[in-house]
């Protein structure tokens, strides 16, 4: 995106920032193939029978997601060298773990609700968020926002971060990797040590 300024202020306010934003991650989603995304957001029912019903379209559908997390996880079925944690039998194990519990249909489903959520709201003023916030842009993810703007949408933000690894799938993926931006991400929110309690480690921080 060619006019993304660091001041949020040079966008021509909030309502004209959001209009920008939400233009900027429509064209990432659409370059990336959001077929997926409307079938979901749609018609989420129909493609639970085939989720619940077939192995193979269960496979099919967790590991044709995105275009970054699609090659990734087909280096790890072509015999290259695999990203972070996504080797052939962690992938197969979640594929697995999906279909022994049926969970496929609500995931699916989660999009439908999401859908609905907002055309419910749509032309109304959502609340303001109060509780802290923390935001990691992974460089695998299909739309990453700059810091300014997610001040916008997020006005307690606390912690923003462009760690070296991750994309969509980032807890997946890099699940060291994630759990450290957890760690440093809610740090200062955490209660001081009493003496006498056991040290904790220390945290190793990846930045970018």
């Amino acid at each position: 995106m060619s006019t993304s300024p660091n001041d949020p202020s040079k966008l021509g306010g909030n309502t004209e920032a959001r209009r920008i934003m939400k233009g900027a991650a429509a064209a990432a989603l659409a370059a990336f193939n959001a077929s997926y995304l409307i079938e979901q957001s749609t018609r989420s029912q129909t493609i639970s029978y085939a989720l619940l019903d077939s192995t193979v379209a269960l496979a099919a559908w967790m590991l044709d997601h995105g275009t970054d997390s699609y090659y990734k996880i087909a280096r790890a079925f072509l015999g290259g060298p695999p990203s972070g944690n996504l080797t052939r039998d962690h992938i197969l194990d979640n594929v697995t773990l999906y279909r022994l519990t049926g969970t496929g249909v609500s995931a699916a489903r989660s999009y439908w609700e999401s859908r609905r959520a907002q055309s419910a709201a749509t032309g109304q003023t959502p609340p303001p968020v109060t509780l802290p916030v923390a935001f990691c842009a992974f460089p695998g993810e299909i739309f990453q926002a700059p810091r300014s703007w997610v001040q916008i949408g997020y006005p307690t933000l606390m912690y923003y971060n462009k760690p070296a690894r991750g994309g969509h799938f980032a807890a997946w993926e890099e699940p060291q990797l994630f759990s450290e931006q957890l760690r440093a991400a809610f740090r200062s929110l955490r209660k001081p040590e009493t003496r006498g309690s056991a040290r904790r480690p220390q945290l190793v921080h990846v930045e970018s």
